[in-house]
């Protein structure tokens, strides 16, 4: 697939598929819904990547230095490694917990560091209008555990999701397409749950 972008086979679009998956805990459910995930993109013809940012000790703390060169053009990238992962996908899927309704800092400090100007957005010097740069990125997939109900998610916002379907979203594709899956009530979760719900996953990802 290298170079060559989107082909088809049959009805179905293969991508090159980066998976970010945030979470500390090795035997974590999480970590299941990442295996799930990988799999089943690699079952349905999928180029993946992944970028496990506890596994390789992403640093999410951005410092005095690289916040005065954040804005300036010219500087070379402060992860290059990192950089060059963006612009390799042409889908992306996120999996990770939501902490206190939100993104955990070591994938909100990824997103800090990794998502700089020039990469992922441009800002017009006239009126500061952003224009985004990752639009070789055609399909999102969101999928996270919360421990608080449905309703009660969406009540407060549901931030972490907004962060990422919208906020980030913008800098995709026009007509990017958008898959969020989330297990509410995690803490009281049970086996059965659990396991309907990495059914849905696996169906959400051989589709994807």
């Amino acid at each position: 697939m290298a170079g060559q972008g989107f082909f088809c086979r049959g009805a179905l679009v293969l991508m090159r598929v980066l998976v970010v998956y945030c979470h500390p805990v090795p035997e974590s459910f999480c970590a299941a819904v990442r295996d799930t995930v990988l799999a089943a993109l690699g079952e349905a013809g999928h180029e993946t990547r992944l970028i496990d940012l506890y596994a390789i000790g992403f640093d999410p703390v951005m410092g005095c230095e690289e916040r005065r060169l954040y804005n300036e053009t010219g500087n070379p990238h402060p992860m290059p490694e990192q950089a060059e992962q963006l612009k390799w996908a042409e889908a992306m899927v996120f999996v990770y917990p939501t902490w206190w309704y939100g993104l955990p800092a070591m994938l909100k400090g990824w997103l800090d560091r990794v998502w700089t100007p020039e990469i992922t957005f441009a800002i017009a010097p006239d009126s500061g209008r952003i224009r985004p740069l990752m639009t070789h990125i055609r399909k999102l997939g969101v999928i996270t555990t919360c421990g608080a109900p449905r309703w009660w998610s969406y009540m407060v916002g549901h931030p972490g999701k907004r962060t990422l379907t919208r906020g980030m979203r913008a800098l995709f594709a026009r007509r990017c397409r958008t898959v969020f899956l989330a297990h509410y009530l995690m803490d009281v979760s049970t086996p059965e749950s659990r396991a309907a719900f990495l059914g849905r996953v696996r169906h959400a990802m051989l589709a994807f």
